[in-house]
């Protein structure tokens, strides 16, 4: 009896053998992909053999099998381990580093008695969901007026609530709103609908930051106190108020809201893109807004809202609400192989240069040329300061682009501050 059953237990193993063959076939091959995305996890092959914790190998790798229970789950898992999700959204940020944006800055008072605009640049703000966990990165010129109080509360605030409403808002929309909506506009496969809803959201963090800015500037006096308990009671507290016009660049979108004169061009192609429209309060619509409030725009050198100032829309300047309103016009524009450069500026740059002269100016200033002979200054050399001006002359292009821009508008007798940004978008 004993010998019957040894007789069928050999001939069960004879059969399966090949069946087992097969199966650590499949294992070598699965441990060479292996070997091929992560050598350091698996021996080499010139050691399989040699190696005693072969064994041990092919048995992780039946685990590892038995557990993702395919071979593409087991490869999306090596793929998407080196990023925060296996997303889509993700793909470019996984598959090549980003690059930290070229820009230049030049701001200088002019032929002005006192130095009331700001820049400021954050590169690198955050990595909100909306932008796909990829980095937004912040510029932004304020031109004050009655004082540099509110420019400079900008510079020092704006990033900060821009920063802060971005991570509150998420990819498919803020968990406060309606999840009823959200979820009816997830169901539509539509292209069209789904960037409709970025764009909004975008739309929606803008809207709050300026609000919030805005608020913020109304109870802030000059010297850093909060609701007027100081007792400074400064003139330009009252009177003083900014424009502000702010870009974020992301690596498919420029976004950019702008409250006030100063001015956002994109160069695309060589052709002048306004990315933004100055508030004049003797434009039709903006006219009739002032006038819907309770407000008159009177022409005294120049249109002036209530005689007094010279934009319909700007931030801070309290005793002109709600004729002055600090809601921005915001623009949501899909970036393109052709885009050449973003250029926002202050009035003082834009009441002499043209949108078409300055950018036909800074993309000549970005172009690549043929290396110079050595005793010619190479502009690309050397370390880059975008906001110093310590170092070399022109540290980068975009930093000559910016101060070329200023020389010009000063050349042709700007009386205001000047403030200029350029960013390289090729580069960027």
């Amino acid at each position: 009896m004993t010998e019957v059953v040894c007789r069928r237990m050999l001939k069960h193993e004879d059969e399966d053998s090949p069946e087992k063959c097969r199966e650590r076939r499949r294992r070598r091959i699965e441990m060479r992909r292996l070997a091929a995305s992560s050598p350091p996890l698996t021996p080499s092959q010139n050691h399989r053999k040699e190696n005693p914790n072969w064994a041990d190998c092919s048995v992780e790798s039946k685990r590892i099998r038995t557990a993702e229970n395919s071979d593409l789950q087991v490869a999306t898992a090596a793929t998407s381990s080196s990023s925060p999700s296996s997303s889509g959204d993700y793909r470019e940020a996984s598959s090549e580093p980003e690059r930290k944006p070229v820009f230049g800055t030049m701001s200088v008072a002019g032929r002005s008695r006192e130095m009331e605009d700001s820049i400021a640049v954050r590169t690198r703000l955050c990595r909100p969901e909306i932008s796909g966990r990829r980095s937004v990165h912040f510029f932004a010129v304020f031109d004050g007026h009655g004082g540099p109080h509110v420019a400079a509360l900008c510079r020092e605030r704006m990033h900060v609530f821009v920063e802060e409403e971005l991570k509150r808002v998420g990819l498919r929309g803020e968990s406060e709103s309606g999840s009823g909506n959200s979820s009816s506009k997830e169901e539509h496969d539509d292209e069209e609908e789904e960037e409709e809803g970025l764009e909004e959201r975008w739309r929606r963090v803008m809207r709050k930051s300026f609000e919030r800015m805005d608020a913020i500037a109304l109870t802030t006096c000059a010297c850093g106190s909060v609701g007027y308990k100081c007792g400074c009671h400064l003139v330009e507290v009252t009177l003083g108020g900014s424009t502000a016009v702010v870009a974020l660049l992301t690596p498919d979108h420029i976004v950019v809201a702008n409250c006030g004169d100063s001015r956002a061009v994109l160069c695309r192609g060589g052709v002048a893109i306004p990315l933004s429209q100055d508030h004049k309060p003797d434009r039709s619509d903006e006219q009739a807004r002032v006038e819907a409030a309770g407000g008159r725009v009177i022409f005294v050198n120049g249109a002036r809202v209530e005689g007094i100032l010279a934009m319909s829309r700007a931030i801070g300047d309290k005793y002109l609400k709600p004729f002055v309103t600090s809601e921005p016009e915001i623009t949501f524009t899909k970036r393109e192989p052709e885009d050449e450069c973003l250029i926002l500026a202050s009035d003082g740059l834009w009441d002499v240069l043209s949108s078409e002269l300055a950018c036909d100016v800074a993309r000549e200033c970005l172009r690549e040329v043929t290396p110079a002979p050595d005793a010619a200054i190479d502009l690309n050399s050397g370390p880059r300061i975008e906001d110093e001006g310590a170092g070399a002359l022109y540290p980068s292009r975009s930093v000559l682009a910016a101060a070329l821009l200023t020389r010009l508008a000063l050349g042709r007798k700007s009386f205001d501050n000047i403030s200029v940004i350029v960013v390289d978008l090729k580069k960027s």
